[in-house]
C-alpha cells in the first residue's frame, strides 16, 4: 500500500467538498466588513478550522483503524491526530510567516477539541496535568517526525517513530513480522502525504480546500 506516485490533494473549483468563502453583496458585505468578517485574522481562522476538520475526517475514518490493525481508543485516535497535525503543520511552515501564523491557530482549535476528547473520556479533576501531559507528548512527536525524514535520518527512523508512538503500548519491544508490514505501511503513507502536501498549492492548504488520500483506494489496491 501507499506506493502510487504523490500528486496535490487539492480539491478541484467544482467540488462539493469544497468549502468557500462566503461572497456577500450590499448592506451585508458593508456589515460583515465593519464586523472585520473579511480581516486577515478572522480569514486565517476560518481556514484553519476548515483545515482541522480535514483531519478529524481523515482520524475519524472506521477505514483507517481497519488499515493499519489498529483497536480505536483515545490514545490510537490522539496518536493519529498528532500525526496528520504534524504533516499539517510542516507544510504550513513551508509558507514562511503566514503558513506559521494560520499553523498556531489551527493549534488553538486542536488543542481544545482535545480537552473535549479528555473531559469526554471521564477526567476532569486531573484535567489541567492530562492537558500538560499531551502537549508534551505532542511536542515530543513532531520533533520525532521532523527528525525522522531528514535526508540524514536513517532509512527505518520513521517507522521506529511511528511503531513508538502510535503502535507501541511502551515502546521497548520491537514489532512482530506482521506488525512491522503494518508500521511500513503507515510510514508510507506518511512519506506519501508529506509529498503530496508539498505539491498542494498555497490557497488549497491555507481554505483547507484539500482532502487526505483515499484510504477506500489503498484498501482497494491491497486486495488486488
Amino acid at each position: 500500500m501507499f506506493w502510487s506516485k504523490p500528486c496535490s490533494l487539492a480539491l478541484a473549483s467544482d467540488s462539493p467538498l469544497r468549502v468557500d468563502e462566503p461572497k456577500y453583496e450590499g448592506i451585508k458585505h458593508t456589515i460583515f466588513k465593519l464586523l472585520l468578517f473579511y480581516s486577515k485574522q478572522s480569514q486565517s481562522i476560518r481556514g484553519a478550522n476548515v483545515v482541522y476538520k480535514r483531519i478529524i475526517s481523515q482520524v475519524e475514518k472506521p477505514l483507517i483503524y481497519e488499515v493499519f490493525n489498529l483497536e480505536k481508543t483515545f490514545k490510537t485516535t490522539f496518536s493519529l491526530l498528532v500525526l496528520h497535525m504534524w504533516l499539517c503543520l510542516r507544510r504550513l511552515k513551508q509558507e514562511g510567516k503566514e503558513g506559521v501564523e494560520l499553523g498556531q491557530y489551527l493549534y488553538e482549535i486542536y488543542n481544545h477539541d482535545v480537552e473535549m476528547r479528555v473531559s469526554k473520556a471521564g477526567v476532569n479533576l486531573l484535567l489541567h496535568r492530562w492537558m500538560k501531559d499531551l502537549e508534551k507528548i505532542f511536542y515530543g512527536n513532531i520533533v520525532a517526525y521532523d527528525s525522522a525524514i531528514l535526508p540524514v535520518a536513517k532509512q527505518d527512523e520513521l517507522s521506529n517513530v511511528i511503531w513508538r508512538n502510535i503502535f507501541s503500548d511502551d515502546g521497548s519491544s520491537p514489532p512482530n513480522d506482521a506488525a512491522s508490514q503494518t508500521v511500513q505501511a503507515m510510514a508510507r503513507y506518511a512519506r506519501r502525504e508529506v509529498s503530496c502536501l508539498s505539491l498542494t498549492d498555497k490557497e488549497a492548504m491555507f481554505s483547507g480546500n484539500f482532502m487526505f488520500t483515499s484510504l477506500e483506494t489503498e484498501k482497494n489496491s491491497k486486495g488486488r
